[in-house]
């Protein structure tokens, strides 16, 4: 999804005595402190539009896109590496200066602990933003009243899903998408949607077509993003390179 360059945590950067947000979820043991965060960025002008705020990356995600550049974050099984206390700590500390937290991933919808920290980001009076590729519709359909903000990842046309996330049924992963973008449209929430055009799965014609079936569902904002080689995987780098040379 969103580069995980200028990661740190307040272990890293030094730190300052630990402040504790003011909501009761603020309390040690509570289920946000369950979250696996690979990484956080503490201020960031371009993963929310027009706004200012902390990106915390949850580690973990069920799809292994042809792209990724944060595919050193996908296992699931991976110890986090930034405490959520850490990411209290700094809302904290940066109140009046950040507008909100972007939860992005990996895919930050497969963590239960994902709504509890929400909820006490909005307490402490952020926005609260959410990047997914809607893996999970039911967990996404709960989020919804809690979230200001989605940057929607649409991989492809349906028949072209699976060739870019290269996991599961011809259609599993374009159903699973499909219907968590129609439930966040009916929802009404802020939703900005992006395609990162791979060149070695989708032609000119192809995103033509995805953009016409965005339109006729009622997508009103979707941004095209190019491929970036940094961060893939050497297959995946020089496959984009013969891409580039047809």
């Amino acid at each position: 999804m969103t580069t995980t360059s200028g990661w740190t945590s307040s272990r890293q950067a030094g730190g300052s005595p630990p402040v504790v947000l003011s909501d009761e979820r603020a309390r040690p043991g509570a289920r946000a402190d369950g979250l696996v965060i690979a990484g956080v960025t503490r201020m960031s002008s371009c993963d929310w539009p027009g706004r200012l705020v902390a990106t915390a990356f949850l580690q973990g995600c069920p799809w292994r896109c042809t792209y990724c550049h944060n595919h050193a974050i996908l296992d699931a099984r991976a110890p986090g590496q930034v405490a959520w206390q850490e990411v209290r700590e700094l809302l904290a500390r940066r109140t009046g200066l950040l507008d909100g937290v972007v939860f992005s991933g990996g895919e930050p919808t497969r963590q239960a602990a994902l709504a509890d920290a929400m909820r006490e980001v909005r307490a402490a009076g952020f926005g609260v933003g959410l990047h997914t590729g809607g893996a999970y519709p039911r967990r996404l359909e709960a989020l919804l009243p809690l979230v200001d903000w989605i940057g929607f990842d649409v991989k492809a046309p349906r028949t072209l899903y699976r060739a870019i996330t290269r996991v599961g049924g011809p259609t599993t992963a374009a159903d699973q998408a499909f219907t968590s973008l129609r439930l966040v449209l009916d929802a009404g929430v802020d939703v900005q949607v992006r395609t990162t055009v791979d060149p070695t799965v989708l032609s000119d014609e192809d995103v033509h077509a995805l953009t016409a079936e965005l339109r006729a569902v009622g997508v009103q904002d979707h941004v095209l993003q190019q491929v970036r080689p940094d961060g893939t995987t050497t297959e995946y780098q020089q496959a984009l390179a013969a891409a580039h040379r047809r």
